[in-house]
């Protein structure tokens, strides 16, 4: 500032300004000559080093080494030191690398799971039109064996791994149906298996049209795109966009789906990154369907990636209102890379930044002299941004909602009751495959009901199971009873202690019946589940979100609508 001052003010000689400056230039280049000679001389050492060290290995440890697991688990020790994202891919898992970018794989389309009483692996949930389902599996059938390989005594990945393979080979799959008890063999044909990226869409209540996106894979944009408009010709004049659990994808199919909302040539997305070809700037390429109808975006933690590029343009563009929790806070982006031999890396090259000018990525991973860290950044030293109207926006930490609202949080005995992974949880998984076995079909998703008699049922099941579980309370009352024996004052207090433990006691019963509703929902969902799939679930689900409802009726309210888009005052 001083040397610009008197530049302006005093109008020196610039002849004789200017040496100093090419002087200093001059050793500027020279030092960063030097500073890059330096550093590809520690890259060349460093890489000598490696190499001698593995000779050594080699030629002198006491056991034969497997090159590709010594050296790949070298590679990965490396990036780990880099960021989560950056990651070495092997010939035998390259396979993963391109179901991830495109979501498919050949294989038999169904979910599996670890059934611990049976300690077995149990088909859980046969994808619509996918093979298995075609041929007739059902939740709850026990895999035996793969063609020749006995399943019994293997765990989920190696079942899973056989149950995949080449689209247009095929197995015999020998499973035992529990309602029959017989054995049961089926001819499958693998064949490519897509995820279905957009499970459910259809109309809600005044109006309002709904659409759920689970993932950004290639061509999802075109799927959303039909959606929206067989929605519009269906009476919708408002929409509710869910990305909730949508971890993200294509950073070009984000961009193609703001843009069925937003006009031709609007920036929506800029990468920036160390080299001049890990910047792009990605702009609307067509022109949109409609810019004008009222639109609510649904997040929530899981909501990461392309899905954060996604709702954080239509934010800062102020072309929708976005509802739920803050999202994950992914601002980095990778692109794959062939490597030699078969194999591939998954490498982070730059930060993006939306419309507003913003990178919401909450977690800094850097590297000093003692190696690398995680640091996330707090909310006190993120920077405000402007979106188009004039509203304040913060870059690191994922976006916040312009309503924050929490789905309500599942109570312990749900828990317990819907996880997988203990033997006394398996009585929910069983009576759900015993109901559909007795019901050869239900109502639709949006009429389905569990009757009292039914519910009772299963609590009386889950009771005589000898079901229990772990509660909160209980826990953090046995926390407090051994700091207080520590202390020295459990003995002056332990009729209070005595007390507070016959409160706090759990009855199962009770506990099923004080959280009835919210375990009818869980069992309808899981039923319906088996008769219409992913779709009936989502839609069957929609019942009890509130965060759905709540954007249903800001979406009914014009002017608070319009509102939540405005700046707001300062008082």
């Amino acid at each position: 500032m001083l040397v610009t001052k008197n530049f302006l003010t005093f109008a020196p000689n610039f002849e004789t300004m200017k040496r100093p400056y090419v002087i200093l230039f001059v050793l500027f280049l020279s030092l960063a000559a030097h500073g890059q000679k330096n550093h590809n001389l520690d890259v060349a050492k460093n890489l000598d080093i490696f190499n001698q060290v593995y000779k050594n290995l080699d030629l002198l440890y006491v056991d034969t080494l497997n090159p590709s697991t010594v050296i790949g688990t070298g590679i990965k020790a490396m990036l780990r030191s880099l960021d989560p994202y950056t990651e070495y891919y092997p010939e035998s898992e390259t396979k993963n690398l391109k179901m991830m970018l495109t979501g498919k794989y050949a294989g038999i389309g169904a979910l599996i799971r670890q059934h611990q009483k049976l300690k077995r692996i149990v088909i859980d949930e046969p994808y619509e039109g996918m093979p298995a389902a075609e041929v007739g599996l059902k939740k709850g059938d026990i895999i035996l064996s793969i063609d020749d390989s006995i399943m019994t005594d293997k765990d989920v990945s190696y079942v899973s791994s056989h149950l995949r393979g080449d689209a247009g080979t095929n197995f015999v799959l020998k499973v035992k149906r529990p309602s029959t008890g017989k054995d049961m063999s089926f001819k499958i044909t693998r064949r490519a298996i897509k995820l279905p990226e957009l499970p459910f869409y259809g109309m809600l209540e005044g109006g309002v049209g709904y659409i759920n996106l689970n993932q950004f894979t290639e061509g999802c944009s075109k799927d959303v795109r039909r959606a929206f408009v067989d929605l519009k010709k269906q009476g919708a004049t408002s929409l509710v966009f869910d990305l909730r659990g949508n971890g993200g994808g294509s950073e070009m199919e984000a961009v193609d789906i703001v843009n069925l909302w937003v006009n031709k040539g609007q920036l929506i997305v800029e990468n920036r990154g160390k080299l001049k070809q890990a910047n792009h700037e990605y702009k609307t390429r067509f022109e949109p369907v409609d810019t004008l109808m009222p639109i609510a975006v649904l997040v929530n933690g899981e909501t990461a990636s392309a899905s954060e590029i996604t709702s954080g343009a239509l934010q800062d563009l102020d072309r929708a209102i976005v509802i739920g929790t803050r999202t994950y806070g992914k601002g980095l982006v990778q692109i794959p890379l062939d490597m030699p031999y078969n194999t591939n890396l998954k490498l982070t090259t730059s930060k993006y930044y939306i419309p507003s000018g913003r990178c919401i990525q909450a977690i800094n991973y850097r590297r000093d002299g003692t190696g690398s860290y995680r640091e996330r950044v707090p909310d006190s030293l993120t920077h405000v941004f402007y979106t188009v109207g004039g509203r304040e926006v913060r870059d690191g930490g994922g976006i916040t909602p312009d309503v924050e609202l929490k789905n309500d949080t599942l109570p312990n005995i749900a828990f317990y009751l819907s996880a997988s992974g203990q033997d006394s949880t398996e009585v929910m998984f069983d009576y759900v495959v015993e109901y559909i076995d007795k019901h050869p079909t239900i109502a639709s998703p949006r009429d389905f009901h569990l009757s009292d008699a039914d519910f009772e049922d299963f609590k009386q099941r889950v009771v005589s199971s000898g079901f229990t579980y772990d509660p909160v309370s209980q826990k953090q009352l046995k926390e407090l009873v051994k700091t207080a024996k520590a202390e020295g004052y459990y003995e002056e207090a332990k009729e209070t202690f005595d007390l507070l433990e016959s409160k706090l006691r759990h009855d199962v019963a009770t506990d099923i019946e004080k959280h009835q509703n919210v375990i009818r929902q869980m069992l309808e969902l899981d039923i319906i589940t088996a008769y219409y799939y992913q779709a009936g679930s989502i839609e069957s689900g929609l019942r009890y979100d509130k965060q759905v409802k709540e954007a249903i009726r800001l979406l009914q309210q014009p002017e608070e609508y319009k509102k939540l888009l405005m700046p707001k005052k300062n008082s």
